[in-house]
């Protein structure tokens, strides 16, 4: 089910995110292309502050996709035990490192449909790079980005290609990297799941669910 929200809701609601966080980056930390690749296969299931306290000691260590390919898979999964699923992230990511060498000179593509064709990497991984490593329009749905963009109504779904969709559909195309970026920051700081800040919100006027809640309380 798509929800009835117009364009020009849609972006007002983004003009007061863009305002209201004006500096927004992506939370994992990174210094290129392939460091933002292996930080965001490990961040699946976890939280970005426990993947970038790994990476802090991984990249150290580890810093090219032969490095990762060298490593043994136990090697590896102890180094990245603590982000959890550690046995299926560390195959992903020495397949992943392995077909970088093989089809791309041991370089990241940059190139949404040659990133999805890496071990590892679905439409969220391929969003995350290509927009924040190589600036080309994508928006990544997280977690944050599909509970707002339901408590918001702009759709009606959990399924995150339909939600990426249907944004691409309602916002400007120069704001589809940072869409991502004010959502989860709105959703960290202020629309916490289970115990959001509506009264701090300063969307609240113009969040259908907080409206359709004080209507509730009025009755």
């Amino acid at each position: 089910m798509q929800a009835k929200i117009s364009k020009d809701f849609a972006k007002q609601i983004f003009d007061i995110l863009k305002k209201e966080y004006p500096k927004v980056k992506p939370a994992l930390v990174y210094s290129n292309p392939f460091e933002l690749l292996i930080a965001t296969i490990l961040s699946a299931q976890c939280t970005d502050e426990r993947v970038n306290i790994v990476t802090k000691e991984l990249f150290k260590k580890y810093n090219k996709p032969q490095d990762f390919v060298n490593l043994t898979q136990e090697g590896l999964e102890k180094e990245i035990f603590s982000t959890g699923f550690y046995k299926q992230k560390a195959k992903s990511i020495k397949a992943c490192c392995d077909e970088l060498i093989r089809s791309h000179k041991g370089k990241v593509p940059a190139d949404f449909d040659e990133l999805v064709k890496l071990s590892g990497v679905g439409r969220k991984t391929a969003s995350v790079i290509a927009g924040n490593a190589f600036g080309i329009p994508a928006i990544a749905v997280d977690t944050h980005v599909k509970r707002l963009s339901n408590l918001l109504g702009f759709i009606d779904s959990q399924n995150p290609d339909k939600i990426e969709l249907r944004l691409k559909e309602l916002l400007p195309e120069s704001y589809w990297i940072n869409s991502s970026h004010w959502l989860a920051t709105h959703g960290r700081k202020i629309c916490i799941a289970n115990r959001p800040k509506c009264n701090l919100c300063v969307l609240s006027d113009l969040c259908p669910s907080y409206v359709s809640l004080s209507n509730k309380k009025k009755k």
